[in-house]
């Protein structure tokens, strides 16, 4: 290229970056609403579809053989009662046992969506279709320590800090416990501190779960304080509650599942992680990993849709695998991510609100590994259609660690997922004839068009963390690798965000009504700890 050309083209490079008011600009546009984005929640799935119609189908009825002849063993009371008046049957073993109509009438009559709210209606998300959002989860019990850069145990404050990174990061729209409070030991202190340390640190949806049935009427209680009175949280329930209740293979969990019943006080959906293990609680083969699954994540859609019916249930089916060589379970590799994106298939056969997991990686560090297993698994899980996906930030070492600064690269990352969920437009302007040919018989390029300038922010999604600098000046900048800027990133928000989502007035009723740890001192600049 002639110098002339390149001088001219760099500076109507500088004089595109001065007109869209360069970084803080953009940041600002991307943060003003939907219309000025290139990408937001909810873009919708399901072009990937790893599974043939016939495959799902085939699918479909072996789980449906498994539920009506071998059956679920030790269901909670109440299940049985509904399930044994509605026609199932207790077999031989002790087995409740469906019979496929039965499960196909719920399925037709299962609702087929639902509102998650936050504490504010721009914070709402409906979960329907193969609309696709990302879930903050994990319940980790380590976290990688910000200032050693080593495991220890999770604690409360972490939990409290993490729900406070998760209020800042633009893609992740929900959160659920991302790592459990060990310091807490009490059973009922845990439950209740773990949900006020949430509904204090994030005024997006939040999942909340318990160790003891008994505990969800106190959180409910404390949900109502905070809205200012008793029976407001079913009004609007900007947080959900749900769990695990069936422990594989096709047995019911008794204290989840009785969770689950419960969680239907809230007022939201009752969201459920239904995870066989491939090798370990379920078959090897992938395809029978998927029906012992998908039976599975019927049963919990039946116990609930049987005791209080047209409930709205977030259909779970999370699909795990093994390392054979060693039997322990292995969220990173390829068959994770391509079971996952199954299962979400499967949920969008039944018209179901689907969660899976994805982003579980192996990898201990926010590295390279983690990256590409990250990516991969959550990928292929939004592609096809999963409408929430959990696990996703700051999930490392299988699902046993948590850190602040893969919390942010994995936002950074959830964007550009989104960006390919989007896909590409084709119509008549964006064809851009008219555009080749006006710069075909002029300037020789396109970056001072304002085509170029119009869709600067509305096409193309631009990161805060990645790298795209030239190597010389990345080197003359420090050399900086992506967890040094991550754990900046990561220590600029945790230092100067705290906020209060809960009033003082309704926080001085909560902390004289339960015995709530978490010390004042801890949620208010200038603690010290960032």
């Amino acid at each position: 290229m002639d110098p002339q050309d390149q001088e001219r083209i760099q500076r109507q490079r500088a004089a595109l970056a001065r007109r869209a008011g360069g970084h803080a600009g953009r940041k600002q546009r991307r943060t003003a609403g939907r219309s000025s984005k290139a990408v937001y929640p909810g873009l919708l799935g399901g072009s990937y579809r790893p599974l043939g119609d016939r495959d799902i189908e085939r699918i479909h009825q072996t789980a449906l053989d498994v539920l009506e002849n071998i059956g679920m063993a030790s269901p909670i009371p109440i299940l049985r009662e509904h399930a044994l008046a509605k026609g199932c049957r207790i077999d031989a073993r002790g087995r409740l046992c469906f019979p496929r109509a039965l499960v196909e009438d719920v399925l037709a009559a299962a609702p087929r969506s639902y509102v998650v709210h936050g504490r504010h209606p721009d914070q709402d998300r409906e979960i329907s279709g193969t609309r696709v959002y990302f879930d903050a989860g994990g319940e980790s019990m380590l976290t990688l320590d910000f200032a050693t850069g080593r495991y220890r145990s999770s604690t409360l404050i972490d939990l409290y800090d993490f729900a406070r990174l998760v209020g800042r990061l633009d893609h992740v729209p929900l959160f659920s416990r991302v790592v459990s409070a060990t310091d807490v030991t009490d059973l009922f202190l845990n439950d209740v501190n773990s949900a006020y340390a949430s509904m204090a640190g994030t005024a997006k949806h939040i999942h909340l779960t318990f160790g003891d049935v008994r505990h969800v009427d106190a959180a409910i209680a404390m949900m109502d304080l905070i809205l200012g009175g008793e029976g407001r949280h079913r009004e609007r329930p900007f947080c959900s509650s749900g769990g695990c209740p069936v422990a594989s293979p096709l047995t019911y969990e008794k204290n989840s599942s009785e969770v689950c019943i419960a969680a239907t006080r809230m007022g939201g959906n009752v969201g459920m992680a239904i995870a066989p293990q491939a090798g370990a609680t379920a078959p090897a083969a992938l395809a029978g990993a998927l029906v012992q699954t998908v039976a599975e994540a019927l049963a919990g859609l039946l116990l609930v849709n049987l005791v209080v019916p047209g409930h709205p249930v977030g259909f779970g089916p999370w699909p795990f695998v093994s390392d054979l060589r060693t039997g322990a379970f292995s969220g990173g590799g390829g068959e994770e991510a391509v079971l996952n994106a199954a299962a979400a298939q499967i949920g969008n056969f039944y018209g179901l609100p689907t969660i899976v997991g994805a982003g579980m990686t192996d990898s201990k560090l926010a590295d390279n590994q983690a990256g590409y297993e990250k990516g991969l698994s959550i990928a292929l899980a939004a592609l096809a259609g999963a409408n929430i996906i959990s696990e996703t930030t700051g999930m490392l070492a299988s699902l046993t660690g948590c850190a602040f600064e893969a919390m942010v690269i994995d936002n950074e990352m959830l964007g550009c997922v989104q960006r390919a969920l989007r896909g590409i437009e084709v119509t008549d302007e964006t064809l851009s004839y008219q555009v080749i040919r006006d710069v075909a018989y002029g300037e020789g390029h396109f970056l001072g068009h304002p085509q170029t300038l119009e869709l600067l922010e509305t096409e193309y999604l631009y990161p805060d963390i990645a790298d795209r600098s030239a190597a010389r000046a990345w080197q003359e900048a420090g050399a900086q690798d992506i967890r040094e800027r991550a754990r900046e990133r990561a220590r600029e928000l945790l230092a100067s965000h705290y906020p209060e989502y809960i009033d003082r007035a309704a926080d001085e009723k909560i902390r004289a009504r339960f015995p709530i740890v978490l010390p004042h001192k801890a949620m208010r600049p200038g603690n010290d700890r960032w």
